[in-house]
């Protein structure tokens, strides 16, 4: 039976979809949260095959106890899903470097060292899959959101170079893009910078977390979150990128074309710097 160590599986978030959709599938899951209380409600269903383990994966000595934790209970970890990860909403000059820097160690670097983590028994077992769980942000942003772009898209490109170095060794590496969907992201996930300069009242302060209000009318399940990632990860043909909910195909299909058509438009100029 395979094993899934989940990360960021607080209820009512992705991660906790996905969590829920594994077990019900049958794999053993190791469910993570820096709390685990928050956990406890999808563990009591599974008592045999579901393990909370508490995880915070800024810190490298509860990424370690929580992989050997994980491999004494089952054995080995077959899928590492890098979910746990939050916003920081703020215009680029009026974010705060502390903040900004917090929010990359969760979201790309945190990611980073439970890779590192899971790797050598992958390695070792010559299988394995690594899902990394990014946003549709990384295809295109807008005001406020930049620095929560970048660290997806860092997450993106990164996984983009472990893809080339795993698949030799038979170890699967999928980005996931996911749409908009009903979870705590837009509320208590959301942090934000406390500055303020006037000239960002038409732009990122329109989108800051005070002005922030979670109608909670996104189009995507959060309980069905795991479907399609067990379903493409289990294929022969597993994607390298797979996007999740009609608004992420929309809205990334979308960011791609105006990207191909300012391309051609700037062509006749691009092409000046070639021998």
């Amino acid at each position: 039976m395979k094993t899934w160590l989940i990360t960021g599986c607080s209820e009512g978030g992705i991660g906790a979809g996905i969590a829920k959709n594994a077990l019900e599938r049958g794999y053993n899951v190791v469910v993570t949260a820096r709390n685990t209380d928050k956990v406890k409600n999808i563990v009591a269903k599974y008592p045999e095959t579901a393990l909370a383990v508490v995880l915070d994966v800024t810190d490298k000595n509860s990424i370690k106890n929580c992989v050997k934790t994980a491999t004494d209970k089952f054995g080995k970890i077959d899928v590492l899903v890098n979910n746990a990860g939050y916003a920081y909403r703020s215009s680029v000059e009026e974010a705060e470097d502390e903040g900004v820097r917090k929010m990359f160690d969760t979201n790309f670097f945190g990611a980073v060292e439970m890779i590192k983590a899971v790797l050598p028994g992958m390695r070792e077992n010559k299988s394995g899959a690594i899902i990394n769980i990014s946003s549709i942000g990384a295809a295109r942003t807008g005001a406020a959101s930049g620095y929560y772009a970048a660290s997806k898209a860092a997450l993106e490109l990164m996984s983009e170079g472990l893809y080339a170095e795993m698949k030799p060794l038979g170890i699967k590496v999928m980005i996931v893009e996911p749409g908009a969907f009903r979870t705590h992201f837009y509320d208590s996930s959301l942090k934000g910078s406390k500055n303020t300069l006037e000239d960002y009242k038409d732009t990122a302060w329109l989108r800051s977390v005070e002005q922030n209000v979670n109608k909670a009318q996104q189009p995507g399940d959060p309980d069905k979150a795991g479907i399609p990632l067990i379903e493409a990860i289990e294929s022969d043909e597993t994607p390298l990128r797979l996007l999740l909910g009609t608004d992420a195909i929309s809205a990334v299909r979308g960011a791609l074309n105006a990207r191909l058509n300012e391309i051609d438009k700037w062509e006749k100029i691009s092409v000046k710097t070639d021998y």
